[in-house]
């Protein structure tokens, strides 16, 4: 199976640098037109069936790209972020660097927040159950933190070493019953590279 992993487009958060976690934000009209430009590449690869986080973010990117007929899911919800909801990165950094960076990397927690090992469960689990049934692509509309965990969970990537996931990017791993995980395409945008994509 390959799992084509899609991340929403830029939100209205993302473009004031706001955390966003589970908070349920709208795309931009920049991150519509940006999920748009996927949707001829998603066309062209012909997914078997469509998963998506079920916040607005997703929903709205999975429609943009076409996903056909995608099922909801509260599993590939993004990393809850607890206290730091809503605040702007600039200020949490100033606050402290330190504990950013160990959210970053996947080594700290927010206060109030979810930890890293129990979202990266959360997440693995979904793709697990879709395992389930055979599909050769499966594309999972979802959030970067949900990418960053599925590629350490399944290729032992830790967060620390992975660049922040672009807006409406693809990445895509292929998943074997006999082989290890492989990486594909990590971070393709269609129209252009983003080497300084928001979190």
């Amino acid at each position: 199976m390959r799992v084509l992993l899609v991340r929403h487009g830029q939100s209205e958060w993302n473009a004031t640098r706001r955390l966003q976690g589970q908070a349920d934000i709208s795309l931009s009209e920049l991150g519509r037109a940006q999920a748009r430009a996927l949707r001829p590449v998603i066309a062209e690869i012909g997914p078997c069936r469509s998963v998506s986080s079920d916040l607005a973010r997703v929903r709205e990117t999975a429609d943009q790209i076409g996903a056909v007929e995608p099922r909801f899911d509260s599993g590939l919800r993004e990393n809850d972020l607890g206290d730091w909801t809503g605040r702007d990165i600039d200020d949490i950094q100033a606050e402290d660097a330190a504990a950013f960076q160990g959210w970053r990397a996947g080594t700290a927690t927010p206060p109030g927040g979810e930890t890293w090992a129990a979202f990266s469960n959360r997440a693995s689990a979904v793709i697990e159950a879709e395992r389930a049934t055979p599909c050769d692509n499966l594309l999972v509309v979802c959030h970067g933190g949900v990418v960053r965990a599925l590629l350490q969970h399944y290729l032992g990537l830790p967060p620390a070493h992975i660049i922040p996931v672009a807006p409406a990017s693809l990445t895509a791993f292929q998943l074997s019953d006999d082989k290890p995980a492989r990486l594909e395409l990590f971070n393709y945008r269609p129209d252009e590279l983003d080497f300084a994509a928001p979190d």
